[in-house]
């Protein structure tokens, strides 16, 4: 790809190179214009203006030998179907991409529509744009919402992308240059909102490493991350479709030259890493899902052990109460016993309550699994030794 700086979506055009790009009639006001156009005419250098309308930059586009115009509109379907119709575009061809999910690629012989999806991260809110691409003779059209702005920085210098470019050099080449750049730039934006993702995940694993976090807020949080990556696969993959179908789709009005095309064959391979990180993050995620999952697993096997042991214990010590008790209830009250009688007594009870705790003892060492001790598992360990 063509150098560039790297910046993210953000910033708009400062107030010296809006005045220096404004319209004839002055200059620019304050806030950030809906439409940017960046021409180049032949034998002249390119020019940038800033505008609101599309009638604004009919009579550039007209004049100039390639053209792109980025507009950010409030309803795709229908501001963008406007603007398309004044720049000379088919009026359906908006709405034939938008029956897509997210992507559709649109070949008319005189005129190549492609929606592709742009993709803004926020914490582990994932939210997926459609932008609208549209190439006929010497323009390239961009539109989508006005929250997505990642193309206010590449505007500040695609003038200076045009200038660079070999006059020599044939109109269809140029345009799919042009072309090229812009889809880069999309795809470097929603690359970097695999980065927030990631960010998110050093985060979750500072909230796993605590074990007093509740198991409600840990499941959740991952099930977003997850939803999160999904998300941003599913928009890859629909811009890998768009990319191959650019890329062998043969339209009329990009260019045939395969040194051209090789840069949307990178452009591919860049969508791929992509997809393979993405496909990586999601496999350590799995990861730590099955951690987490051992580490409730332990947890859950700790209090079983405890709640076995104290049964147990709770069965041996009912016996030694139990058995005194039915004695007593089998003879009735003591009082008024003779001494000799009282031992007899006392005896056969303390015989009954040993005998009954010992055999108690028995059944449940035998009969229930006892958790293990550590000194137990020092023990076999030892034995298993010799």
């Amino acid at each position: 790809m063509e150098g560039k700086p790297s910046n993210g979506e953000q910033g708009a055009p400062s107030a010296t190179e809006s005045a220096a790009t404004s319209l004839p009639g002055g200059p620019l006001p304050s806030q950030t214009p809906r439409a940017v156009c960046v021409a180049l005419a032949s034998g002249q250098k390119p020019v940038k203006v800033y505008g609101e309308a599309p009638s604004e930059f009919r009579e550039i586009v007209q004049t100039c030998n390639i053209a792109w115009i980025n507009f950010a509109v409030a309803d795709l379907e229908k501001d963008g179907t406007e603007a398309a119709a004044k720049l000379g575009f088919s009026d359906t061809l908006v709405s034939s991409l938008l029956k897509g999910y997210y992507s559709n690629y649109e070949d008319r012989e005189v005129e190549l529509g492609l929606m592709i999806p742009a993709v803004r991260i926020h914490g582990l809110e994932i939210r997926t744009y459609n932008l609208i691409v549209l190439i006929r003779k010497n323009l390239i059209l961009t539109m989508h919402d006005e929250a997505v702005t990642r193309f206010i920085q590449f505007s500040r210098y695609a003038d200076t992308f045009l200038r660079k470019l070999p006059d020599n050099m044939p109109s269809e080449d140029k345009l799919t240059n042009m072309l090229v750049r812009i889809l880069d730039e999309n795809n470097n934006r929603n690359f970097e909102q695999l980065r927030e993702i990631q960010d998110q995940g050093d985060k979750m694993s500072e909230i796993l490493s605590n074990p007093s976090t509740p198991r409600e807020k840990i499941g959740r949080n991952i099930y977003e991350m997850k939803h999160a990556l999904i998300e941003y696969l599913n928009s890859m993959w629909r811009t890998n479709d768009v990319l191959n179908s650019l890329r062998y789709g043969d339209a009329d009005v990009i260019t045939d030259n395969p040194k051209v095309l090789t840069k949307v064959g990178l452009l591919i391979e860049d969508v791929n890493r992509q997809i393979s990180l993405a496909e990586h993050m999601s496999d350590v995620l799995a990861s730590g899902l099955e951690v987490l999952q051992s580490i409730y697993n332990n947890q859950l096997q700790t209090l079983n052990n405890r709640m076995t042991l104290a049964v147990a214990w709770l069965t041996i010590l009912g016996t030694a109460l139990l058995v005194p008790n039915t004695i007593a209830t089998f003879f009735g009250s003591i009082q008024g016993l003779d001494p000799k009688t009282l031992l007899w007594y006392t005896g056969i009870t303390i015989l009954a309550t040993v005998n009954a705790t010992i055999l108690a003892f028995w059944w449940v060492g035998r009969k229930v699994i006892m958790p293990r001790t550590a000194v137990d598992t020092k023990v076999l360990d030892r034995e298993g030794k010799k």
